[in-house]
């Protein structure tokens, strides 16, 4: 038997809940949501009920994160899982063993897949990364490039996974609903939760491309604001989570689990994509970046780029983050009598930057699909050329519309893999970029 689900899977497929961290609740059909129980002894519609902690039980009420699933059938059956077949050759989540390389490295645009069979799973290429998922510690940095929309189903069970297309939208199946993330949007799967990547060729043709972060321990959470105030940056109204929307099919699916770095599959007889109805805080969403409320200086120097931050996840070390994303959108400069783009800079986290469109202010030659990579301590900074332009420019206020570029910035020591350092496409003259910068010095006489 094969039968699909509800109406509302296509007409409301892109409807959404608002506002971060909600506790949110959906049905796709009228009465399928419980009534002041978690876990009757009969659920409506003879749905099961199914508890999806993203926390432990016991963690503190404020930071307590779980949902609560109702569905035509349990996740748990009696298959196992194996390893994958033919998995991704460069997918990595244990660094302990690769050394360290504290150059400034950066790659030209991850080549667009022409593989007509490479899904997203299939084209994930891990750039760097610290730490293990084992250990649940530290983050993984990949990108993507894939040509065809997932068959298979797919959860990571070894952390939160942050979603930056570059190249053409995608759609996420999920088991709490769909969610359409064109470039200029992020979305944030959490650990545990089953979702696949489409790609809709009516709409778009060829190859798809982006990047990921993934943290192996905690949850993404709003930076605080301090004095700042109650408003400004990423506020929390303007982020998405889906709707219930549910498929009832009994056929062979592939459900891919990413666990330890590795991929696992097995087969189940139906889809797992069959809840009915959900409620709770555990949940995946989405970002649209043009919304970010952008804050800069209206009197003198550059600020820290720390106030771009979307997203952070926190350490045990207060007001250090286990890793921040930060964005450079489009913004107004108005400083007087300053260095305007970003200033030379050695710093205690190590800096990943990715380009969705246009180019970055500070960089030429960094393309959008292409990545570059600054290790803890490192120097780096504006190129030659960028210093040459800006120590000389005309100070009036002046909008950069130009590109929107991003930062994956963490407290770890990220270090780049093999495949990364040995990739075709890594920029192997990216340190002559600072070549060319004239000595100025001019001691009184």
């Amino acid at each position: 038997m094969a039968a699909t689900g509800t109406s509302s899977a296509a007409k409301e497929r892109f409807k959404y809940q608002t506002g971060f961290g909600n506790t949110f609740e959906s049905e796709a059909l009228p009465g399928a949501l419980p009534k002041g129980r978690n876990n009757p002894q009969r659920c409506p519609l003879g749905l099961y009920a199914e508890q999806l902690s993203g926390t432990a039980f016991t963690a503190p009420r404020e930071q307590n994160q779980r949902s609560w699933l109702y569905r035509i059938a349990p996740s748990v059956d009696a298959g196992a899982f194996i390893p994958a077949a033919n998995p991704p050759p460069n997918l990595l989540a244990d660094f302990s063993s690769i050394p360290g390389n504290p150059n400034q490295l950066r790659w030209n645009p991850l080549p667009l897949s022409t593989d007509s069979t490479q899904d997203w799973a299939d084209g994930l290429v891990t750039v760097c990364g610290s730490g293990s998922a084992e250990a649940r510690k530290g983050v993984a940095i990949h990108m993507y490039s894939c040509s065809v929309s997932m068959t298979r189903a797919m959860v990571n069970s070894d952390g939160d996974m942050l979603i930056v297309p570059q190249q053409r939208t995608l759609t996420l199946q999920t088991e709490f609903g769909f969610l359409e993330i064109p470039p200029g949007e992020v979305c944030v799967v959490p650990r545990g939760i089953v979702f696949r990547v489409l790609l809709d060729t009516q709409k778009q043709e060829g190859a798809a491309r982006g990047y990921v972060l993934e943290t192996f321990n905690g949850h993404f959470s709003l930076p605080s604001l301090g004095a700042i105030g109650a408003n400004g940056l990423a506020n929390a109204r303007d982020f998405q989570y889906p709707v219930a929307a549910f498929e009832d099919i009994e056929e062979e699916v592939t459900l891919l689990n990413k666990f330890c770095g590795r991929l696992w599959s097995r087969e189940l007889g139906r889809s797992p994509f069959d809840v009915v109805a959900w409620h709770g805080n555990y949940a995946p969403y989405k970002y649209d970046l043009a919304n970010f409320n952008t804050m800069g200086t209206v009197s003198f120097d550059h600020p820290d780029p720390s106030i771009f931050t979307v997203l952070s996840c926190a350490s045990d070390t207060p007001g250090e983050a286990a890793v921040d994303f930060a964005i450079f959108p489009p913004r107004w400069m108005v400083a007087e009598n300053t260095f305007r783009p970003p200033y030379f800079h050695r710093n205690l986290m190590s800096e990943f930057m990715g380009m969705i469109h246009g180019k970055y202010d500070a960089k030429q030659g960094f393309s959008p699909g292409g990545a570059s990579l600054h290790p803890c301590m490192t120097a780096h900074g504006p190129d030659a050329a960028t210093v040459a332009a800006a120590s000389n420019a005309v100070l009036s206020p002046h909008k950069f519309e130009g590109g929107l570029a991003f930062m994956f910035e963490t407290s770890a020591m990220l270090k780049a893999t093999p495949a990364a350092l040995e990739a075709p496409w890594r920029d192997s003259e990216y340190g002559a970029c600072w070549k060319g910068n004239p000595r100025t010095f001019a001691p009184p006489i």
